[in-house]
């Protein structure tokens, strides 16, 4: 086993069979003891797994969030099931609220092991719509999971990160490029919603392209917030 593949000290990692674009290979559960991360779709199956990897019986749910493809299948375990808030302590975890894929969005810390949900994947960037999430409070989210000292983090989509840091800095720098190509296709004179997306999210392939759009909305709304669109109709 690679070394980015193996479990955590204390987690045990069962991904549910509900592959997409944006759940990548699917979602991620953990658990940690009797207690379950995320415990994702109300798919059978998957369930029977996460109760078999607690020891026959849960003691604990908590979600980073509540999207369905994590939640779902919690009512199913016949165990509480919690959503924290910031510095709240449930069961092994300290929540720290990570607001911007969607306004709920924590992470769970454990030790130097943290279980981000949506906030960072193992793998491609994170889906932010407007409306439901904010580009500037993730961007401060990414600062924030940045002033921790964390030897992995656990996603909820993708295989494990054993470089936090280099991988935050990773996600900063990504989603500021595109916000620079961005602003330059802007000052260009470019408008339409394709216009600016071959200019700055030229790299998306046909099928992400219409999350790509929104992910375009998202830097415009940031822009707005902030007063630095130009001048004009978009």
């Amino acid at each position: 086993m690679e070394v980015w593949d193996r479990d955590p000290r204390g987690v045990r990692h069962v991904r549910a069979d509900n592959p997409s674009p944006l759940t990548l290979d699917g979602t991620n559960t953990y658990v940690v003891g009797r207690w379950v991360v995320d415990p994702g779709p109300a798919d059978e199956a998957h369930l029977e797994a996460v109760v078999e990897a607690a020891g026959g019986a849960v003691e604990g749910v908590v979600l980073t969030h509540s999207h369905e493809d994590h939640s779902e299948g919690a009512s199913r375990l016949g165990a509480p099931v919690t959503l924290p808030g910031d510095g709240d302590e449930v069961g092994p975890f300290r929540a720290l609220a990570t607001p911007g894929h969607s306004a709920d969005s924590v992470c769970l810390v454990l030790g130097r092991t943290c279980f981000t949900g949506d906030t960072v994947l193992g793998t491609g960037s994170v889906f932010i719509a407007p409306g439901e999430g904010s580009l500037a409070a993730y961007l401060r989210s990414l600062e924030r999971l940045g002033e921790l000292d964390l030897e992995v983090l656990c996603p909820g989509h993708g295989p494990y990160v054993w470089e936090p840091r280099a991988k935050l800095d990773e996600y900063i720098a990504h989603r500021l490029d595109r916000e620079r190509r961005l602003i330059e296709a802007l000052a260009e004179g470019r408008r339409s919603t394709d216009e600016l997306l071959d200019a700055a999210w030229s790299d998306a392939p046909a099928h992400l392209r219409p999350a790509a759009a929104l992910s375009l909305a998202a830097h415009l709304e940031k822009l707005e917030a902030e007063g630095r669109l130009p001048d004009g109709d978009l």
